[in-house]
């Protein structure tokens, strides 16, 4: 096991390069100047040639690269353009509201995944089976900015039981209490509606194989009781499972721009569009990066975790 998780960790490091090159130039090639971030439209060219020098952005890419790389290798994720505070502090709260978010919106849609995967699978060629695939699929074909805007106009505008935006009581550090949850789940729910469709019917499409299997009907032959034959189908379900619901929790982290905007939570993904539009260049490498990392690093743990409950998995 050991072995395994020491080669697993040295694969991550090809990758952890190739997603900070990756990263680097991708925003580097976008359209527009980042001197325009800090300058005015109407600046003299020698002020603008000031301001490239200080920021080091009058040097070729391959020695910005480096440069960065062996800045982010020290922990220093550089300034920002915009603000001039440290990106890693930028990114500290941010960071925990992303995580918070997405941890409660993957318990949502894991939850719901897997009650309504298993029992479609239960009642497969049933109406009952028909409803949730369908449910599903209408969960992962929603966008998101809309269905955050109808859960607004519907809880926050007609009912006006829950807040439209915002992460809680002005100022005020989060706590699990209700006058900061009630901020929490409209952008939850809205987060969870994709990773519930796709839990379900990977789900369904799992368990429906598994109970096919052989073992299975030798099980039922034995005459085992069912709650017997459903912990074996669970044990052949759960890696597979793990894989995806893995997977979806570092899309949740990642792709939440467009509910955190909606909503105005104050996470990486607010973060990141405020950096796109005011085209701060060390805040949009500094996230991007950050969230790429925490995309591998949550694939080693899910690598992992798949090793621990198929042992078969290590073997090979």
């Amino acid at each position: 096991m050991i072995i395994y998780l020491l080669r697993r960790i040295l694969y991550t490091i090809p990758i952890a390069l190739g997603v900070s090159l990756i990263c680097f130039m991708l925003v580097h090639i976008a359209p527009g100047d980042p001197i325009n971030a800090i300058a005015p439209p109407d600046a003299p060219l020698d002020v603008v040639a000031q301001l490239k020098h200080e920021y080091g952005l009058d040097k070729p890419l391959p020695v910005q690269f480096s440069i960065w790389l062996i800045h982010v290798a020290q922990g220093d994720l550089g300034h920002s353009l915009v603000t001039g505070r440290s990106v890693w502090e930028e990114l500290k709260d941010a960071i925990g509201n992303t995580l918070r978010l997405s941890l409660v919106a993957a318990t949502i849609g894991f939850f719901l995944g897997s009650v309504f995967g298993g029992t479609a699978a239960a009642f497969r060629g049933t109406w009952i089976d028909r409803t949730l695939v369908a449910l599903a699929v209408t969960g992962v074909s929603l966008p998101h900015y809309w269905l955050g805007m109808v859960l607004v106009v519907i809880f926050a505008v007609l009912l006006n039981i829950l807040p439209a935006m915002g992460a809680g009581p002005g100022g005020m550090a989060w706590i699990w209490d209700w006058e900061h949850m009630q901020f929490l789940i409209l952008p939850a729910v809205t987060l969870s509606a994709i990773p519930m469709g796709i839990i379900t019917r990977t789900v369904r499409g799992i368990v429906v194989e598994v109970l096919n299997q052989d073992f299975v009907t030798t099980l039922r032959g034995k005459g085992l009781l069912k709650s017997h034959i459903f912990t074996h189908v669970l044990k052949n379900v759960a890696p597979s499972a793990s894989a995806v619901m893995g997977l979806q929790l570092g899309y949740l982290m990642g792709g939440s721009i467009l509910v955190e905007t909606v909503f105005s939570w104050p996470g990486t993904g607010l973060l990141l569009n405020n950096a796109i539009f005011q085209r701060d260049i060390p805040m949009l490498q500094g996230t991007i990066l950050v969230l790429a990392m925490l995309f591998v690093s949550l694939n080693l743990i899910v690598d992992l975790i798949q090793t621990t409950l198929d042992p078969r998995i290590k073997r090979s």
